[in-house]
């Protein structure tokens, strides 16, 4: 069965300070940031992967570095955030769950085969650091079923923090999509899972990948960390 993936690389990461799209940027192993993802989903997944890439910014040059993706355009990638990108992939996903991870993540290639028994039980989740919690980073909290019911930078006593890395089962796509249009468009895609939660009783499990590293590139010291794993 196709697995699709979808990669959110539309934003123009000024944080980073880079004048290419930040899934370009140069990893001490000589892949760029989307190369390490591609290359793990492609180590997991084989000739089941569909990857399709929200691209916006200078969206040329991830494009003829990676031919053979699918693209989906967010033109309003300098005017919205990440729920608007997440959209219209899962709009152009067809049959079956998704996964989706955001552009800047370096992560461990144990990270999928540790989902994989979630998405063959097509289970909704969110993969989560609890050995860090860090200000301005999206944090969780459970619900007494141990199930997620808050997901953003404001949670108070948080769990842990999101990694960037997630699936949305095919029963549960449909509320998400829903949940998605209701956010405001500055949103980050938490909102949206916090809404189809919140409205629709959608269950979205928390997967602990503490033990794993997975960087969320926003800083050059964010950078440096990444590569350190490398």
């Amino acid at each position: 069965m196709t697995q699709t993936a979808v990669i959110l690389a539309a934003g123009m990461g000024t944080r980073l300070g880079r004048p290419w799209p930040k899934p370009l940027t140069p990893l001490s192993d000589g892949r760029t940031i989307m190369r390490q993802q591609i290359d793990n989903l492609t180590k997991a997944f084989a000739s089941e992967l569909r990857v399709m890439t929200v691209i916006g910014f200078k969206l040329e040059l991830i494009i003829e570095s990676f031919p053979n993706n699918l693209y989906v355009y967010n033109e309003a990638y300098d005017q919205t955030n990440t729920n608007r990108s997440l959209l219209k992939a899962l709009k152009l996903s067809g049959p079956g769950g998704v996964l989706w991870m955001n552009g800047d993540v370096v992560f461990d290639p144990s990270v999928l085969e540790r989902i994989k028994e979630y998405i063959e039980r097509d289970e909704s989740f969110v993969c989560v650091n609890t050995a860090a919690v860090g200000d301005e980073e999206v944090k969780y909290r459970v619900d007494t079923n141990g199930l997620i019911n808050e997901l953003s930078k404001q949670v108070v006593d948080a769990l842990g923090e999101s990694v960037g890395i997630n699936f949305v089962a095919e029963k549960d796509k449909a509320n998400l999509i829903s949940g998605l249009e209701a956010c405001a468009d500055d949103d980050y895609f938490e909102r949206g899972i916090e809404i189809t939660i919140e409205r629709d009783g959608t269950q979205f499990l928390p997967i602990d990948i503490s033990d794993l590293y997975a960087v969320e590139v926003d800083f050059e010291e964010d950078l440096t960390r990444a590569n350190s794993h490398l």
